[in-house]
């Protein structure tokens, strides 16, 4: 059995990216696997966990019953899922994301002051990615963009704890902002693309994991693969992002993409590397260690972008 054949062998939430991604499918082939992450698999099985009232778990970025702040954030909140479901591809014009999205408009609140869910709160990270789904869903976000665009600090970057007077970029935070943005640019047509470009800039300049400083790795942390990234940085996310920005790849991205090409396996795949602690819905891969069809298809993709 091939790499591919492997993949394909997945969930659909992998099989219609590798179609794309990797085959170079037409179109009308790409929906027709896309559409069943609604009704099978991860996708489906997500959907079913879902409240009567749009949310998961009973809070936006948390559980209702709370987090005592040991063992890791759970991951099963309303904002998590819905990232996630984004990763997973489910069509945002199918009937469960337009019935979700109403309700989650009508129904969630951040448990920072109580603000409407697609209005955002006031941290980066949380912003980011609420931005994504936002423009993901079909939802108005602009209000977050203008904030996220007034909170980008000098150095080209953003940082949750800008409202504590924190005026240094932050790697994890940066990139949830990227992606939004992109997100958004997509959805709306809105020109975003210099901020946006000024925040890769700031990854690339430290080749994606390295003070720019002193030149040493900033946290052993960005040089794992793990998935689903939720909130955290780490050198794939970074690349796949870049890639999917589209464009050449940056001579910057020497180190990153010689650092994944070592990772890859004897048999063509790439392990899965020290998932993020923290209850989830549910288990996309067998843990910390074997093959991993999320690590193995992005980072192929992204060596295809890179011309291997």
């Amino acid at each position: 059995m091939t790499v591919v054949d492997w993949l394909l062998d997945g969930d659909p939430a992998i099989r219609w990216q590798v179609v794309r991604d990797l085959l170079d499918a037409p179109a009308d082939v790409v929906a027709a696997e896309r559409a069943r992450v609604a009704t099978e698999g991860w996708g489906a099985r997500l959907l079913a966990l879902r409240d009567p009232d749009g949310q998961w778990a009973g809070g936006a970025c948390f559980p209702a019953s709370g987090w005592d702040g040991g063992g890791g954030q759970p991951w099963t909140a309303t904002l998590p899922t819905l990232v996630l479901l984004r990763d997973l591809g489910l069509d945002p014009g199918s009937p469960a994301a337009r019935e979700t999205a109403a309700l989650v408009r009508e129904n969630c609140r951040w448990e920072h002051a109580g603000q409407r869910f697609f209005d955002g709160e006031v941290e980066a990270c949380i912003n980011g990615r609420t931005v994504a789904v936002g423009a993901w869903l079909g939802e108005d976000v602009d209000g977050i963009v203008r904030r996220l665009l007034d909170e980008q600090l000098d150095d080209g970057g953003w940082n949750c704890w800008t409202e504590y007077g924190n005026t240094r970029s932050s790697f994890d935070s940066t990139p949830n902002v990227l992606e939004g943005l992109l997100a958004y640019e997509r959805a709306t047509g809105a020109d975003t693309a210099a901020a946006r470009s000024r925040g890769e800039e700031y990854l690339l300049d430290r080749s994606l994991f390295r003070r720019r400083s002193t030149g040493e790795v900033v946290s052993p942390g960005y040089l794992s693969l793990s998935f689903p990234p939720y909130r955290h940085h780490d050198v794939l996310r970074a690349l796949d992002h870049l890639r999917d920005a589209g464009g050449t790849p940056d001579p910057r991205l020497t180190e990153a993409l010689e650092l994944l090409r070592e990772k890859q396996q004897p048999d063509g795949t790439w392990l899965l590397e020290d998932p993020h602690e923290g209850a989830v819905h549910l288990p996309l891969e067998d843990g910390d260690g074997p093959p991993s069809r999320w690590n193995t298809l992005r980072a192929l993709r992204v060596l295809r972008w890179a011309g291997n």
